[in-house]
């Protein structure tokens, strides 16, 4: 019992390490430009990072971002077995948001959430992105595509994938809707900007 208890530890730990490394940050002072914290709304996501008008680096960062999620499920599922790979998932997108190398000031966690998806199951991933592609395209608004992306994998989470991990599906994309409550509020309001530009 007192085995179990650790290994699960050490799961979510690995995951919740891998999904807190601020990859947006990196690359941002990496290329010279800064701290991205200082840009546009200060997340330190893709979205944000685009804001600097380097979209190669945007693109890495999204990458990345929704590779430490890919890595974080399927490494605990190797290490662990995968009755922890909803706990992986958990893990890593609050490693994401709530990164303790930055005062848990984290990015929205919408790659990272695809990237977890994808561990759990590839047609929840795949319902997933498509709904973020249809809606960020015909709106030109990330926040519209993030939130139609964990609309979609909720759904589809429950309908293909055991019920331990539709609910990680369904927790992970609850929660990345309310990292986006000021997002919400501007689409209401009619002022969220579109992609590349404003906060």
């Amino acid at each position: 019992m007192n085995d179990d208890i650790l290994l699960t530890g050490l799961a979510a730990l690995l995951a919740g390490l891998l999904g807190s490394i601020p990859f947006g940050l990196l690359l941002t002072r990496a290329a010279g430009l800064g701290d991205i914290r200082a840009i546009g709304s200060g997340n330190i996501g893709a979205t944000n990072v685009l804001r600097t008008g380097k979209k190669w680096l945007a693109a890495a960062t999204l990458l990345l971002d929704f590779g430490k999620g890919v890595l974080a499920v399927v490494l605990v599922t190797w290490l662990f077995g995968a009755g922890n790979a909803p706990l992986a998932a958990l893990a890593a997108v609050l490693g994401h948001c709530h990164p303790p190398w930055l005062g848990g000031k984290g990015g929205k966690g919408v790659a990272t959430a695809l990237g977890v998806f994808l561990g759990l199951g590839w047609g929840v991933f795949v319902a997933a992105a498509a709904a973020w592609i249809v809606g960020a395209a015909t709106s030109r608004i990330s926040s519209v595509g993030a939130l139609s992306a964990m609309a979609a994998a909720t759904v589809t989470g429950f309908a293909v994938l055991r019920l331990d991990a539709a609910v990680a599906v369904a927790i992970v994309a609850v929660y990345v809707v309310m990292r986006h409550e000021a997002n919400i509020k501007r689409l209401r309001e009619g002022t969220e900007p579109r992609i590349g530009a404003g906060k």
